[in-house]
């Protein structure tokens, strides 16, 4: 597969401040990326974004299934037709994600899980227009966390393993320290230095970056 630009847009949605990926090239098919808009003006401004851009969407790919990555997954569903694709040790998490909402936010906010398209596991390669994003299993924060990996192009969507200067919580069912912190070593800081690192919460960075400063990644 032939090396191609990417483009991506990020947007910052919903009560816990979750980055909504929409990634795309130039033949205009596009990636969703933890699609967590709750509210009617995010969910608006994706829908702008999409016609104004021209965009025809193909995917809806999930980092995990945590409830603030996922209050979008029904509204692209009903949007687009597009239903979600999780990491198929993560299964468990989606379904508890309104039990698990709950607990974290100790009360209910609208949530309706849309069938799972389809699931995929570490080394998967999941295509979209001439490009494609490799999945990276990094378990940890939840069972079935995992990163999006545009090798060409020096791109990673870490979700909410990785952040500038920090890592996931793993105080959530399922979570891990030891297993995330283990991952990230191995899988991610193994990537190039200039590979640029787009969270799940906060600003960018990059695996440099974190492999100089991260507290969390030091060996």
């Amino acid at each position: 597969m032939t090396s191609q630009q990417l483009n991506l847009q990020c947007f910052e949605v919903n009560m816990i401040q979750e980055n909504c990926y929409v990634v795309w090239d130039e033949t205009r098919e596009a990636v969703m990326i933890d699609c967590g808009a709750f509210y009617p003006e995010e969910r608006q401004a994706l829908k702008n974004f999409m016609h104004d851009k021209g965009l025809t969407l193909k995917r809806l790919l999930n980092t995990h299934a945590h409830f603030d990555h996922i209050f979008g997954a029904q509204f692209v569903y009903d949007e687009w037709g597009v239903a979600i694709e999780i990491c198929k040790a993560e299964r468990d998490t989606y379904e508890q994600s309104v039990r698990q909402m709950q607990q974290f936010m100790h009360r209910s906010f609208p949530l309706t899980l849309p069938p799972v398209a389809a699931t995929f596991s570490d080394g998967d390669v999941l295509p979209f227009g001439q490009c494609a994003l490799q999945v990276i299993a990094t378990p940890g924060h939840t069972p079935g966390g995992v990163c999006f990996y545009a090798e060409p192009q020096h791109l990673l969507f870490s979700g909410d393993s990785l952040f500038h200067g920090a890592i996931g919580r793993c105080d959530l069912p399922g979570g891990d320290e030891p297993t995330l912190i283990t991952a990230l070593q191995q899988r991610v800081l193994s990537l190039p230095d200039e590979v640029v690192v787009y969270p799940g919460h906060g600003e960018p960075t990059t695996v440099g970056e974190e492999r100089l400063r991260n507290p969390y990644l030091q060996y």
